[in-house]
């Protein structure tokens, strides 16, 4: 272990910024989704343009973050982590300020896309960073704070639109808080694993790498599949959840609360995922009891109709599928921590935002199965099966993380 990571611990400077960054870096994320039906109804839009160009929009956002995740990774490796801290959160505040005066839906559309792409570079940089500077027995615990402290972005993006009732104020001060982070981020040092390789002759940020070999390839394709049921429950189970509440007989669900809880679930799961993964000195353990847990209330939320559900157990459901979804922090640290420093922030960067980018499709899918069952439900609970069977599958066939050491090189 190096002196540099013996200097740092759970709470210091790197974590604190990296997790500020990722409470405003969500707060935008999942800002939309909240605000999604007022603000395309100010447009004027029919409720059947409301659905449909909602779906196009966080499609499109998605592509952006997919778009971002590779450009924002490649950088990391090639220029260092901190300036795609510093690039990321520059282009996605301007972005959600922009957003705040759109007047047409394409203008909504490339807004969504260009912040899309900010938001790209922020978490897996943080996770990349913390990873290299702390000791091997305090990154899991780190990430987890990172992913705590992030998540009540969403809580913080419902509270501010119930406050304002106004989303175009709604972006204005998200775009103003990650104008803000720059100060404190001046102070973040880069990490001393990466001026080493830095300095050297060895290939960095070459994307190519990631898949000119069998086995690196498969590797980075596992990590991207272990975290398609966390963008399955937040983007179409709980983002659309006023229509599946529609479908089970239940009225007035509020998309915008219905994340709200399910962040607030996210919040604890991930404290607990990474505290579980320290207990058990295994990541692989932790992922596969928290895919139970996902598993277990996504059969619950298919079990409303027929009278079962109301309401209050839609919320309840949500929040809890927000606890099951909560190993998102897992499967990023074990981003970084499965290829080596030259290669590290195109992963832990790019995977997630693959993850996420990878909605449209799941979106997709579900499209064809319900119009292929013509059943809005049947499609969705068999979309949910496939998401969770390609999961476990991935997740079986990837080699233990816990405890590695961070300090080597792909070749």
């Amino acid at each position: 272990m190096s002196i540099t990571q013996k200097q740092y611990g759970i709470f210091s400077l790197p974590v604190i910024v990296g997790a500020l960054g990722f409470f405003v870096d969500v707060y935008d994320l999942l800002l939309f989704s909240i605000i999604r039906k007022p603000s395309l109804q100010s447009l004027h839009l029919s409720p059947e343009e409301v659905l449909s160009k909602g779906e196009l929009i966080i499609s499109v956002q998605m592509i952006g973050l997919t778009v971002g995740g590779v450009i924002w990774g490649i950088m990391g490796d090639k220029k260092g982590r901190l300036s795609v801290l510093f690039g990321s959160i520059i282009l996605y505040s301007i972005a959600n300020i922009a957003n705040g005066m759109v007047q047409t839906v394409p203008q909504y559309i490339l807004m969504r896309l260009l912040a899309g792409i900010g938001l790209a570079g922020e978490l897996g940089a943080s996770i990349t960073l913390v990873s290299e500077m702390l000791p091997k027995e305090k990154r899991g615990i780190a990430a987890s704070v990172i992913a705590v402290v992030g998540v009540f972005g969403a809580i913080a993006a419902f509270f501010v639109y119930n406050a304002f009732k106004d989303w175009r104020l709604c972006f204005y001060i998200g775009g103003g808080m990650g104008l803000l982070l720059l100060l404190l981020r001046a102070n973040v040092m880069e990490s001393s694993m990466y001026d080493k390789v830095k300095h050297s002759d060895v290939v960095r940020g070459s994307f190519i790498m990631l898949f000119n070999k069998k086995e690196r390839a498969l590797r980075y394709l596992k990590g991207v599949l272990i975290g398609l049921p966390v963008w399955y429950a937040i983007g179409i189970l709980v983002t659309f959840s006023d229509k599946f509440g529609k479908e089970f007989g239940i009225e007035g669900i509020d998309p915008g609360k219905a994340i709200m809880y399910q962040y607030f679930g996210i919040a604890i799961g991930d404290l607990s995922a990474g505290l579980l993964s320290n207990y058990l000195g295994s990541r692989k353990k932790a992922l596969f009891t928290f895919f139970s847990i996902l598993s277990f209330f996504m059969v619950l939320f298919f079990l409303q109709g027929n009278g079962r559900g109301n309401m209050q157990t839609m919320y309840i459901l949500c929040t809890c599928l927000g606890f099951g979804a909560g190993f998102s922090v897992l499967y990023i640290t074990m981003s970084a921590e499965q290829f080596g420093t030259n290669l590290r922030a195109s992963t832990a960067i790019s995977i997630p935002n693959v993850v996420r980018g990878i909605l449209p499709l799941i979106i997709l899918l579900h499209k064809g199965l319900r119009n292929l069952t013509g059943d809005y439900l049947t499609g969705a609970w068999i979309t949910g099966i496939v998401i969770m069977l390609m999961a476990v599958t991935a997740a079986y066939y990837t080699k233990e993380t816990f405890g590695r050491d961070m300090n080597y090189l792909e070749e």
